[in-house]
């Protein structure tokens, strides 16, 4: 078995006696985060059937991923950083989700771009919920305002999305997303990384975005 696979299996094996714990049995999808990895490390979680990948950068992403797409069409890739306007209309082509979305502008341009190739991309707003000044995200006070305007041009709102502040107990921001989130309505959440996604999973995140702790550190 390749170590990704068997990381992988670990990091899965590792939430459900977690959750088990505390009489949850809801499990969080794991978004494979391969940015900067080459496909050749990325294809042994392929052939063991996973199917959910999360990268930073469009462009990076086209050239990795447009031909493994074509091939396995199961594959859901996600956008998980920051999205420039001008990359939106080559974003769209090719991701199923985005997790970033923080403003009116970047919303309507992926409407408009889905609308062109008839496409509906699943949607995550990404709340500043530590209100960091250097951290993009939407300020918890105007996302309703975001919301309603995301539904108003027809996307596909599923959730939300958080990057808590580093070195802080995640727990209270993690708990403020879950509340957020439900007070919305929203069935998805997408929070937790290699060094918090258990407690992100135990505040209901059901995407939780794994790195390093599958594929190993970036060199």
């Amino acid at each position: 078995m390749h170590s990704t696979v068997k990381n992988l299996l670990d990091i899965q094996d590792t939430i459900k006696v977690k959750l088990n714990e505390i009489n949850i049995n809801n499990y969080p999808k794991i978004i494979a985060v391969s940015k900067t990895f080459k496909i050749n490390q990325i294809s042994p979680l392929i052939d063991h059937g996973h199917i959910d990948f999360g990268e930073n950068k469009v462009q990076e992403a086209i050239e990795k991923w447009t031909e493994v797409k074509k091939i396995n069409p199961k594959i859901q890739l996600h956008m998980i950083g920051k999205l420039q306007t001008n990359k939106v209309k080559f974003a769209v082509k090719l991701f199923d989700y985005i997790h970033s979305v923080d403003s009116e502008k970047l919303a309507k341009k992926i409407a408009d771009e889905q609308k062109k190739i008839n496409k509906n991309l699943k949607i995550f707003l990404q709340v500043n919920i530590g209100d960091e000044a250097q951290k993009a995200g939407i300020n918890k006070n105007e996302l309703k305002l975001l919301v309603n305007y995301c539904k108003e041009i027809n996307l596909d709102l599923i959730g939300l999305m958080c990057i808590p502040p580093a070195n802080i107990n995640p727990e209270v921001y993690f708990d403020e997303m879950k509340k957020l989130n439900r007070s919305l309505g929203f069935e998805e959440l997408s929070m937790g990384m290699s060094s918090d996604f258990i407690i992100a999973a135990k505040y209901e995140s059901t995407f939780i975005r794994i790195g390093s702790s599958i594929f190993g550190q970036r060199s």
